[in-house]
């Protein structure tokens, strides 16, 4: 078809007028062309992409489409068109269209990369990885390319891959911030937090008005125990926009850290008028307000994130968490509450796919079992006290031992727990699906998990079920999951009349349930009886834990002892706002001020020495009594009084202290722990005969004894893998 010269000049005039930014002058002149030549390609296409420009897609898409049913082998028109569909949502056409350009020019990088775009747009991640390393190949320095390459391999979980290319983009283009930030996000997932702080500082500098990466450098801070830092970057992150409501929850997770309660629900209070759907902000104000004692203000955030959002499985085990670690639903209504997880969590399809899984596994004879432990916590915190030793204990002449850990932060208890394991694999960010896949590819035989419904829970892969034994270990309600075999505990911790209370089957070992980690490096017990005849109760208990039934039968003590004070201290007493709550509901009971310390968490050591203030450590009632803390007292030499309950959590240190040998200190009713307090502190001999006894009576306790539990651990793993193994032989 001949082209009118008069046409092509005006397209030529408006082509420059276009490339000039004069819009409306480019427009005349391509209206110009068509009034001549009405089917003019170059025309048609031209005045598409100008509509396209100024935001008229479906405009735009009828007129290219013209243009190609005027000349359809200029493979441009189809890339271009395929631009406009992809603007408009209509993805599967747009790949059509770069497809074709594709066909006729296999050699365009742009093509390719458009390609690739609209593949990672439908979530075709490896075939968009596919299509951007042909645009790679053809034009290796295209910084979108390198970009858009890292971006979905990094949500392939290819992060070194990803790195290497963020790194490769920020040296074609080292002033574009985007490129800084990209790659600190990718460090920050591998847990390279300093070269990812490093980033973001990049990408601030070169943009100072950053919103985003000081939000981000504020989270890498944070997770690097930078908390100052970290608040100070999301305050210049809010400084730039008010309004971000990422920042004013991350700001309060930041205050949270610090115990500064009331700070950090204003921020997540912030989040949530800017973003009224923030599922996260409503289930972080919860956790808030739950260690301010607010329980039913937390419990109805927990509901409203599932309003929200049905299937969030954190906010649903920050609701389970709260009704077992304070008792707040009878046990049977715990139970039937935490049997909905998975139905609100996994689909009908998911669930029926777990059920129906079958394991092919050799006999033991001539292998060793393997064994996985999945926990959150392998760090400082709570768990590691009871699984450190446990793990040194272990016989890897009979297991093969591996670690998944839910938790990107790493401190020197993870190194050591890490040098103990034969296998060591980090799970944090990655899907279910993909975890569950590893732990089938590892053959692992039992799988126990260490968390439960606490925070860094990977209860989904349990709910998929990735082994053929799965059990729950060091938690202390039931997990209610249909795939979780069996909860590991002792006679004492769980007697079977409480079996009602799980979904598990109950396994009962003939010794206590865990092991404390006797510390060598814990100061001599330096305690002496005050010479005033006064007496020093209190608990080192997570004030969580210190229920109104506790405070009462305590305010009991205080009255039947006169002389004595009360020392309570744990880390929830850096916040104000809790300090008063406490002085109040006690002197509402009663007990003035004056003979009450309220002391926040300290260094270790002086945590420790502490316990030489104590002449009676008295367990909390009612809800989640002490573990550790517990286990720290009897370590310091001091004497703990506890209350049997009906639930797990309300009978740990019944079986740590049954572990040394002291019944005596376990009482059966309210008024019975009443009895053996009184009777201790008043009888200042026979509290002077123990305390400095204890320590070495207490390392020579089945509690202290690592190598003993882990014999009995690997001989019930063991019978529990046969008794599968028979079963599947039936």
């Amino acid at each position: 078809m001949s082209k009118s010269p008069s046409a092509e000049k005006f397209v030529q005039s408006g082509l420059v007028h276009h490339q000039a930014g004069r819009l409306d002058k480019a427009n005349d002149d391509y209206q110009q062309a068509l009034s001549l030549n009405p089917s003019h390609p170059d025309a048609l296409h031209l005045l598409g992409m100008l509509a396209h420009q100024v935001g008229d897609n479906e405009l735009a898409a009828d007129l290219i489409n013209l243009a190609i049913h005027g000349s359809p082998d200029f493979p441009n028109y189809h890339c271009n068109l395929g631009t406009v569909l992809q603007v408009q949502g209509k993805l599967e056409e747009a790949i059509l269209s770069f497809r074709e350009a594709i066909k006729m020019d296999a050699k365009n990088a742009i093509y390719h990369y458009n390609l690739g775009r609209a593949l990672q747009a439908t979530n075709q991640l490896k075939l968009a990885v596919e299509s951007y390393r042909q645009a790679l190949a053809l034009a290796p320095e295209h910084v979108e390319t390198l970009s858009n390459l890292a971006h979905t391999l990094r949500t392939l979980g290819q992060l070194d891959e990803a790195v290497k290319l963020f790194v490769r983009a920020s040296v074609v283009a080292p002033n574009l911030a985007e490129i800084h930030f990209n790659l600190g996000a990718a460090l920050n997932e591998q847990g390279k937090l300093s070269a990812a702080i490093e980033s973001y500082q990049s990408a601030i500098a070169l943009s100072p008005g950053y919103a985003q990466a000081y939000c981000n450098l504020g989270a890498a801070l944070l997770a690097k125990g930078k908390f100052d830092e970290a608040i100070s970057s999301y305050q210049h992150s809010l400084a730039i926009n008010p309004n971000f409501a990422e920042a004013h929850y991350n700001l309060g997770i930041a205050f949270q850290t610090q115990d500064r309660l009331e700070s950090a629900i204003d921020s997540y209070r912030r989040a949530l008028e800017l973003q009224p759907q923030f599922v996260e902000g409503w289930c972080n104000l919860g956790n808030a307000l739950r260690a301010q004692g607010q329980l039913a203000e937390a419990i109805s955030c927990y509901e409203q994130a599932l309003v929200i959002k049905p299937d969030y499985a954190n906010a649903y085990s920050n609701l389970l968490f709260l009704h077992a670690y304070h008792a707040t639903l009878p046990p049977d209504e715990y139970l039937n509450l935490a049997r909905g997880w998975e139905r609100a969590c996994l689909s009908e399809q998911d669930r029926l796919v777990a059920r129906e899984k079958s394991f092919m596994r050799m006999p033991l004879v001539g292998r060793k079992l393997k064994v996985a432990y999945v926990s959150g916590d392998f760090r400082k915190h709570a768990t590691s006290y009871f699984i450190e030793q446990l793990f040194a204990q272990h016989d890897r002449s009979k297991i093969e031992l591996f670690a998944y850990s839910n938790n990107r932060t790493r401190d020197d208890i993870t190194e050591r727990i890490n040098a103990l394991v034969d296998h060591w694999l980090p799970i944090a960010g990655k899907s279910d699906a993909e975890v569950c896949d590893a732990i089938m590819a590892d053959g692992i035989d039992v799988l126990i998990d260490l968390s439960g419904h606490s925070a860094n829970n990977r209860l989904g892969v349990f709910a998929h079920r990735a082994a053929p034994i799965q059990a729950s270990y060091l938690y202390f309600a039931s997990t209610g999951l249909s795939e979780m075999d069996y909860w590991i505990g002792d006679e004492l911790l769980t007697p079977p009349e409480m079996d009602n209370q799980f979904s598990e089957n109950v396994w009962r070992l003939p010794r206590t349930w865990l092991s404390y980690k006797t510390i060598a490096e814990a100061p001599a017990p330096q305690w002496l009886p005050s010479r005033d005849g006064s007496v020093c109760i209190g608990s080192f208990n997570n004030l969580g834990k210190i229920t109104p039934q506790t405070l009462q039968l305590w305010t009991k003590i205080m009255h039947a002892l006169p002389e004595a004070t009360l020392l309570l201290k744990n880390k929830d007493l850096a916040d104000e706002s809790n300090r008063q709550r406490i002085l109040s509901e006690l002197t509402a009971l009663g007990i003035p001020a004056n003979r009450v310390d309220l002391q926040p968490s300290s260094s270790w050591a002086d945590y420790m020495s502490q316990h030489d203030r104590l002449d009676i450590a008295l367990d909390p009632v009612g809800g989640h009594g002490g573990g550790t803390s517990t286990c720290d007292a009897l370590w310091m030499g001091v004497p703990v009084i506890h209350l049997k309950g009906d639930h797990v959590g309300s009978r740990f240190a019944a079986s740590i202290l049954h572990a040394i040998n002291h019944d005596d200190w376990i009482a059966e009713t309210e008024s019975e722990y009443l009895e053996k307090t009184i009777s201790l502190a008043k009888n200042v001999a026979l509290r002077k005969s123990l305390r400095f006894f204890q320590r070495e009576l207490m390392a020579n306790s089945p509690l202290c004894d690592a190598k003993n539990l882990a014999q009995t651990l690997e001989a019930s793993y063991t019978r529990m893998f046969q008794q599968w193994q028979e079963t599947k032989m039936e």
